[in-house]
């Protein structure tokens, strides 16, 4: 069993957080190919950001609908960025991780990595009665809204890996302002929305609190990583 650092760096701008999660990153790597072993040196940071919009490394311009110039009107930032997938959304109210992971640790596949973070966020949101599921060939994590009964994205996940290590990871909408990814196709798709915890609940309303989301999300990392949890900095 793994040992995982947590650290929950609060409300942050992006660009912080990607200077963080970078550090961590290459450290892994050089510690990696210095010959020495990576056990129990991951890191998961746990986040929300300023409204940003990051575009990965597939990612269409087209798929953003505003000018930049009035996105930042908006007080919204713009990022490209090295993780895989195309446009997404970051925002208050939203859990964003980012697991700095050596996956020879924990599994050497891609595939299934991505199957676990998805796991992890379908658990949790069981927690307050949501039912999530996987749609094939589009990464994430979908419910039918109790809305309009069509499927919406509730997490959206997009990673990098050199050498086994990883870096991004996955973004969690609790009680997001969902009228921001109205400016965005969100990851690509044209035909399907957003949604949120706070949105989708049925029961245990009262209980939606990011404190209390963020726990049971890191109960279920710890177990469908079979990992260590250590809190702090």
């Amino acid at each position: 069993m793994q040992k995982v650092q947590v650290i929950d760096a609060g409300l942050i701008p992006y660009a912080d957080a990607l200077d963080m999660q970078t550090a961590k990153f290459n450290e892994l790597i050089e510690h990696k190919m210095s010959g020495h072993s990576n056990a129990d040196a991951h890191c998961l940071y746990l986040c929300e950001h300023y409204p940003v919009i990051t575009l990965g490394k597939s990612a269409r311009e087209q798929n953003i609908l505003l000018p930049e110039a009035l996105l930042q009107e908006k007080g919204i930032e713009l990022f490209h960025i090295s993780r895989g997938g195309d446009v997404t959304f970051h925002g208050p109210g939203q859990i964003t991780g980012y697991p700095i992971l050596d996956l020879e640790f924990f599994s050497s596949d891609i595939k299934l990595y991505m199957r676990m973070l998805e796991e992890v966020m379908i658990r949790t949101i069981a927690t307050y009665g949501i039912e999530g599921y996987r749609i094939e060939e589009a990464t994430g994590v979908w419910v039918n809204s109790v809305q309009d009964g069509q499927p919406k994205k509730i997490a959206a996940f997009g990673v990098k890996t050199s050498r086994w290590v990883t870096m991004h990871g996955f973004a969690l909408n609790v009680d997001v302002d969902l009228n921001y990814f109205n400016f965005i196709h969100p990851c690509g798709f044209t035909d399907k929305g957003v949604t949120s915890i706070k949105n989708e609940c049925r029961e245990k309303c009262d209980e939606i609190e990011m404190d209390a989301v963020k726990r049971v999300l890191l109960d279920n990392f710890a177990a469908v990583f079979d990992a260590t949890l250590i809190e702090g900095i």
